[in-house]
């Protein structure tokens, strides 16, 4: 969980950083070092709107039962997903021109004189970045080592984007946001199969907790089916029962089951769609990804 969250949270605050880096220098290059306080207000009230959010959806579930809190999680959860993939996607392709884009915004911000559409432009620039880092971190900073994890990120991509603006660091940021959006794309396939597992146990989706007819059930036992060649017959247990499950090799709560969890989406109980989506998302994106990366390198 403390990988997951570092990365999400690491990546997510040194866009941002790099955005008020970028604005800072260019309204002081302007000379217009006026409207730096107008930059600040932005970046406060598009913090303070994505805490709100984030306390919003972490406490208003608690009025809700146990499967629309699932039903809630698993949908925020998808949210995520789309969002993390169109983000690296997006950062791919934009990046290159993200300072001169960025900066010919803020021209025509200064155009008006009035300082406010420099406001509106750092309040919605980071606004966005903080929303998304808000729905992603949702789902995962429940605990207190994944919200560490997000903490410590959020700190490391500050520092990073001070030192970056002042010249005290260079890095190869084209690398850098290729290495960690391929990281990214591991992690989401991680958080697509949780959010399965979240809309099956909401029984929003078919599964393990549907009950008869629709779970595959040991006829004697009760018990769902577990794998591929299970009695009574070949592929029983698919595509509603248990894919496998190692809960009395690896501890659920355990460190081993944590990491593998928040690094690559692994329980010791994953459900036969869980496994499905994970490895669909991966068999599509992963190409995708890897085509990108070529043609802008």
């Amino acid at each position: 969980m403390f990988v997951a969250t570092f990365l999400i949270g690491l990546r997510e605050g040194l866009e941002a950083s790099l955005i008020i880096g970028i604005l800072l220098a260019y309204v002081t290059r302007a000379g217009r070092p006026d409207l730096r306080g107008r930059i600040w207000w932005g970046v406060g009230i598009a913090v303070a709107v994505a805490l709100v959010l984030g306390a919003v959806l972490t406490f208003g579930r608690y009025g809700l039962s146990f499967e629309g809190q699932e039903l809630l999680g698993g949908s925020l959860s998808m949210l995520a997903v789309a969002m993390v993939t169109g983000m690296v996607f997006w950062m791919m392709k934009a990046g290159r021109t993200m300072k001169k884009d960025l900066e010919a915004d803020a021209g025509r911000a200064m155009i008006t004189g009035s300082g406010a559409a420099i406001f509106w432009l750092a309040l919605v620039t980071v606004g966005r970045e903080g929303l998304e880092t808000t729905l992603m971190l949702w789902g995962w900073a429940v605990t207190p080592v994944a919200l560490l994890g997000a903490v410590v990120g959020i700190l490391v991509a500050v520092g990073l984007g001070v030192a970056l603006s002042r010249g005290m660091l260079r890095i190869n940021l084209g690398r850098f946001f290729t290495v960690t959006g391929a990281l990214l794309v591991v992690l989401a396939a991680g958080i697509l199969a949780y959010a399965v597992h979240d809309l099956q146990e909401a029984r929003f989706l078919p599964g393990p907790f549907s009950g008869a007819p629709i779970t595959p059930t040991d006829a004697t036992t009760g018990d769902v089916l577990v794998g591929f060649t299970t009695s009574p017959f070949w592929a029983a247990a698919y595509p509603f029962g248990w894919a496998f499950d190692l809960e009395d090799v690896i501890d659920p709560a355990g460190l081993l089951a944590g990491v593998l969890k928040g690094t690559v989406g692994f329980t010791p109980l994953m459900s036969w769609l869980e496994v499905t989506a994970w490895a669909l998302y991966l068999a599509l994106v992963v190409p995708a990804f890897v085509r990108r990366t070529r043609a802008v390198h």
